[in-house]
């Protein structure tokens, strides 16, 4: 009776999707050595069936049960450990494809199979022990943002393991020159975090080649729960990418690190091999009237985050990368496409594993989702949902321009920005010196990402020489100060891009996502050239730690203390944090920005200050001494930036 009473719970609800979803955690094959069950949620299914391959022959069909909750299920007796497994769905009596299903967590080359594995036999030696760094504050928050290949693909990089997971888990690389590279480059430059490019499995290189150079930068997801093979030593070794990528986690925790992954589940590579497709047609994402895809993502489908099932899937799939990884964070691509009330649900359910564990996305889509605007992650909302963060293209679009590259920002000496730069060093928060072209979007300041670029579009370095190709080499070097200092001294988190700390290049290619290594790849070499600048960012994070009135991390404290100094010059801005003693070691701490290009005068409060920082460098202990008298104004230099503490 249970078959038969399940089967018609399931199909009567087939015109609306309102399917029942199982209270158990998704877990499509459990391993035990005495055996392994199978299960799938399959509610418009005819019939399911489980497909068990060994050494990729087919070797035994398995006829899956209907049981409660719209599930199929099946147990094959003995140790399957090494086999693989793929299901495939019977509806209105036509057999759908092949797949390994929604939720596999280890899979064959390319993703074609299921793999049956024990997880427990991945991990590395004392992964048990393995914790996440401490994180207390936080002014202790700085984002670095990297590819694999990126960071350890180019020659100097001195890497045993060039574009793998394993490179950024080595320590004493070094590059010709002596200087660190991979993760002791990160451990030197001080962040906190490592932001890492779409790891789970993608759809866009073939695995099988044989020293593989291909290069994307993944957002072309496949299967969500198991890492990407091209990273892998081993790419036909179903747990050498999994016990690979906890290996650089377990690195990088070691070091201090903690490990943010970019996930990707507003949108699959396709929807013709994509498990969601193969096994509920017509689910998993949302639909036009005319039946045709939505496409929010501008990749060819977006999914329904609002759907019981495709919620329960993404909270899951982050507990399961958390638990199983260790993973401290998550990046969520086109983040707008995803509903609210499933983002607060997520925030919820991690921060019961770890309050800590830091989310952040995009605000916005491609192009306007298949839903209710109203409801959705954009970043005007993000006031809505507590403690998620959002990039401000405010800040950025103010530093260095908009999209389009037909003019600078405020680092170009440009008009226009003072305002959109006020609101990120308010950390997106209302704030009376603020003058908004529309309301302020964020609740509290950490739910502002400041940042000046990221791997898309073109990067700081080939961005000047575009807009600013009459300028020197080092008037661009001081506007790329310029911008990092606002970054970093700004109430939101800060966020920086894998080589920004010395002036990389990509060839002046902006949509790099498939371009080779000769495009991508950082030469280490110009950590050497360009090391006063590695230096200069360097020093921002340290003072950043240092002084906690940097991220004062509560909208009403930034109210209180923050305020701005204005100056009658179209790039030129300055602000005071005051009476902050008990939050920081100081009492006041003065930044001053400098967009012109001629020197400017600031109207500072009198006072006997340390300059921290100038255009040339920055030191925590301090440059040199500076008084103030009342009525004296201080002049900055063109293109500089100047920070003092009160003494």
């Amino acid at each position: 009776m249970l078959a038969i009473s399940t089967l018609a719970a399931c199909s009567s609800a087939d015109t609306t999707g309102d399917w029942p979803v199982p209270e158990q955690r998704l877990c499509e094959m459990d391993y035990a050595p005495s055996k392994t069950t199978f299960s799938l949620w399959a509610p418009t299914a005819d019939e399911v069936e489980v497909r068990l391959y060994d050494n990729g022959t087919l070797a035994e069909t398995i006829a899956m049960k209907p049981a409660e909750a719209c599930m199929w299920t099946a147990t094959k007796e003995g140790d399957q450990i090494g086999k693989q497994y793929t299901f495939r769905v019977k509806i209105d009596g036509e057999w759908l494809k092949e797949t390994p299903g929604i939720f596999a967590r280890a899979v064959t080359t390319n993703g074609e199979r299921g793999a049956i594995i024990d997880l427990d036999a991945t991990d590395p030696e004392g992964w048990a022990e393995d914790k996440r760094p401490a994180l207390t504050a936080a002014n202790q928050i700085s984002v670095y943002e990297m590819h694999y290949r990126d960071m350890t693909a180019h020659l100097s990089a001195g890497s045993s393991y060039p574009g793998k997971y394993l490179a950024m888990a080595e320590h004493g690389t070094r590059s010709k020159e002596g200087l660190a590279t991979g993760l002791d480059h990160l451990v030197e430059l001080g962040v906190s975090h490592v932001h890492l490019l779409p790891t789970a499995d993608f759809g866009s290189i073939d695995e099988s080649v044989k020293d593989n150079t291909q290069y994307n930068w993944g957002y072309e997801p496949q299967h969500f729960n198991t890492p990407e093979g091209t990273y892998s030593t081993d790419p036909s070794d179903p747990s050498a990418r999994i016990r690979e990528l906890k290996t650089l986690v377990q690195a990088m925790h070691k070091a201090g690190l903690r490990v943010v992954l970019d996930v990707v589940y507003n949108h699959t590579t396709d929807t013709q091999r994509c498990g969601f497709e193969l096994t509920v047609p017509g689910y998993y994402y949302r639909m036009r009237e005319d039946g045709s895809f939505a496409d929010g993502s501008g990749c060819g489908n977006e999914t329904a985050s609002e759907k019981a099932m495709m919620r329960k899937y993404m909270i899951e799939s982050l507990e399961y990368w958390v638990e199983e990884f260790h993973v401290d964070g998550f990046r969520f691509d086109l983040m707008a496409i995803h509903d609210i009330e499933t983002m607060n649900i997520i925030r919820e359910r991690l921060s019961a594993i770890d309050p800590t564990i830091l989310i952040y996305g995009e605000g916005w889509a491609a192009s306007a989702p298949q839903y209710d605007e109203q409801q959705l992650a954009f970043k005007r909302y993000t006031h809505r949902m507590p403690g998620i963060a959002a990039f401000s293209d405010d800040i950025r679009n103010a530093l260095r321009g908009t999209l389009d590259m037909k003019t600078g920002g405020f680092i170009h000496g440009v008009e226009g920005n003072i305002e959109g730069l006020k609101f990120g060093i308010a950390g997106g928060v209302e704030h009376a010196g603020v003058n908004y072209s529309e309301q302020a979007w964020c609740a509290e300041p950490t739910q502002h990402m400041s940042y000046v670029t990221c791997h898309d579009d073109h990067n700081l370095r080939d961005r000047l020489e575009i807009l600013a190709p009459e300028a020197s080499e080092a008037d661009r070097l001081k506007m790329a100060k310029l911008a990092h200092t606002a970054v970093f001294t700004s109430q939101g988190l800060p966020f920086i891009f894998c080589g920004e700390e010395m002036y990389r290049t990509k060839q002046h290619v902006g949509n790099s996502y498939n371009q080779p290594d000769e495009i991508n790849a950082i030469d280490w070499a110009l950590k050497s050239k360009y090391n006063n600048l590695f230096n200069y960012c360097k020093g921002l994070i340290a003072l950043r730690k240092a002084h906690p009135a940097l991220c004062l991390a509560d909208a009403e404290l930034v109210r209180k203390h923050l305020s701005f100094i204005e100056t009658d010059k179209g790039a030129a801005v300055g602000f005071v944090l005051d009476n902050i003693a008990e939050k920081d070691s100081a009492s006041r701490i003065v930044v001053l920005f400098n967009g012109e290009r001629e020197a400017t005068s600031f109207n500072v409060p009198a006072g006997n200050y340390t300059v921290v920082a100038n255009g040339e460098k920055v030191a925590v202990d301090g440059i040199s001494k500076l008084s103030v008298k009342e009525g004296s104004p201080v002049k900055v230099g063109a293109i500089e930036p100047l920070i003092l503490i009160a003494e």
